[in-house]
């Protein structure tokens, strides 16, 4: 990483540099090297190192290289250096006397003989050179992988990387075991007219040359500053009270995150004060075994068996009781402890209208139309006819009074005569029936007046003129007809 604090503080800016977001050695740029030798004065200028490091391939790959130029380079620059059969562009990512820490580090020797040299700064040409093999790798992946499936070779090649000069080309591949492929490099040879060279690479190399995003947000530390990769194993994790889950504790490579080691020291140094022989206790209620162990607050948790409930004991309560087995006393119960969270509650925010008045003109224009809708259709169902009660609808029973009312001689023969139906069921005497009747309603002045209510099957009411008008003459009719209702 570019420096040991590079957290974010306020305003987004990095808290430990205090640089705006890029420091002097580059920033947090991938697989760099913080200089924090930068700016100690030299004494001696014969003594000044005079070794430069180099990254290729955005960082992915770095060398040593000595500079017998009377130039002075900075980090950052773009230099020409000496390649195989040619020459290579790289750019300086380390000079000073922080280059003498670092091949200590990596077992190089600076009086070393065979160490390559800086021939000068890149020139355009050399830059454009450059951008066209690179522009080269692509194809190249693809075609190598289908040479090699093939041979049927059980390996995957993961990366191509060719020279600035295109004379030479690096595969890195992954393998599980030892591959022949000398016939491999005959048909490389052949068809890329390069000189190869085959570098075996591991799953973590890889994602580390690839490059991603891992679960916790961040880039992959294996592409941004882990150089050396350590073992990792199941056994760091129950150090960490953390559950066996493959997929949660692997990461894109496919491995045990390189995380796991980052907290190991400091669980195994909190776990020395816990007691090694304390997996079971004896309790009057039966056998409680350990579930895990809070290095946080000092505590250790155990289940009874044929019980779920997990009991908090403290590392005194659980000594006392280990020593008071082997001693062949049973403790009654568990001194249990009780557990109180320091952690705020937490309160539910209320509801802010941030944004203000919100205006939804277009849904309450929509539920006013929807509504005078259903205004407008329970108003038209009171006029639909009922089915259930067979009543005629309200207006055309209205229509039907006043046509009687303008009109009396055609309701009037519409209208059944009773006299007529018992003449019927006589077998005569109609005529001298009818004619009283129709002599009956002539003098009633009201007659014409009351036959609507007549046909509705109502009695009809009893007229406000003289009582002999209203009644039939008993002379002429001798049959009385029959009241209806």
């Amino acid at each position: 990483m570019g420096c040991s604090s590079c957290g974010t503080a306020t305003g987004g800016k990095p808290g430990g540099c205090k640089s705006n977001g890029g420091c002097s050695t580059g920033g947090c740029n991938r697989m760099n090297t913080y200089d924090w030798l930068r700016n100690m004065p030299m004494v001696d200028q014969e003594s000044y190192c005079k070794v430069v490091e180099v990254s290729f391939n955005k960082g992915t790959r770095k060398d040593f290289f000595r500079n017998t130029t009377l130039q002075q380079f900075e980090k950052g620059d773009l230099i020409t250096v000496e390649g195989v059969s040619g020459f290579d562009v790289g750019e300086i990512s380390l000079t000073g006397e922080i280059v003498r820490l670092q091949m200590k580090k990596r077992n190089v020797r600076e009086e070393n003989p065979e160490m390559k040299k800086v021939l000068r700064y890149a020139s355009d040409r050399d830059l454009d050179l450059m951008k066209q093999n690179k522009a080269r790798e692509p194809e190249a992946v693809i075609r190598s992988r289908a040479i090699a499936k093939q041979l049927k070779l059980d390996m995957k090649i993961s990366q191509v990387e060719m020279q600035a000069d295109g004379r030479k080309a690096t595969f890195f591949y992954i393998a599980d075991g030892r591959v022949d492929f000398r016939e491999l490099i005959k048909v490389y040879a052949s068809e890329f007219k390069v000189k190869v060279e085959m570098r075996q690479i591991g799953a973590r190399q890889e994602a580390g040359k690839v490059g991603g995003i891992g679960s916790c947000g961040r880039e992959l530390c294996c592409s941004t500053w882990l150089t050396d990769f350590k073992s990792v194993n199941t056994t760091m994790a129950r150090y960490q009270n953390l559950s066996i889950n493959q997929t949660k504790l692997s990461g894109q490579c496919g491995r045990l995150k390189c995380c796991l080691n980052y907290e190991l020291d400091t669980y195994l140094d909190a776990l020395q004060h816990f007691p090694n022989n304390c997996d079971t206790i004896q309790v009057a209620k039966g056998t409680a075994y350990l579930v895990k162990k809070d290095i946080f607050k000092n505590l250790m948790w155990y289940s009874i068996q044929g019980s779920t409930t997990q009991y908090p004991l403290a590392i005194d309560s659980v000594k006392r009781i280990k020593s008071q087995n082997q001693q062949g006393i049973v403790p009654e119960e568990l001194e249990t402890v009780e557990v109180t969270s320091n952690k705020p509650k937490e309160v539910e925010p209320e509801f802010v209208d941030v944004v203000g008045q919100i205006s939804l003109r277009s849904l309450e224009k929509a539920d006013r139309k929807r509504r005078h809708q259903q205004k407008a259709k329970q108003q038209g169902g009171g006029q639909r006819p009922s089915s259930e009660g067979g009543r005629p609808p309200q207006r055309q029973g209205g229509e039907g009074k006043q046509q009687q009312g303008n009109n009396p001689q055609q309701s009037r023969q519409q209208r059944p005569n009773p006299n007529q139906q018992q003449q019927r069921r006589s077998g005569g005497q109609g005529g001298q029936q009818q004619k009283p009747t129709n002599e009956g309603q002539q003098k009633s002045g009201g007659g014409n007046q009351q036959q609507p209510q007549q046909q509705r099957g109502q009695r009809p009411p009893r007229p406000q003129g003289g009582g002999n008008q209203s009644k039939p003459n008993n002379n002429n009719n001798k049959q009385t007809p029959p009241k209806e209702g």
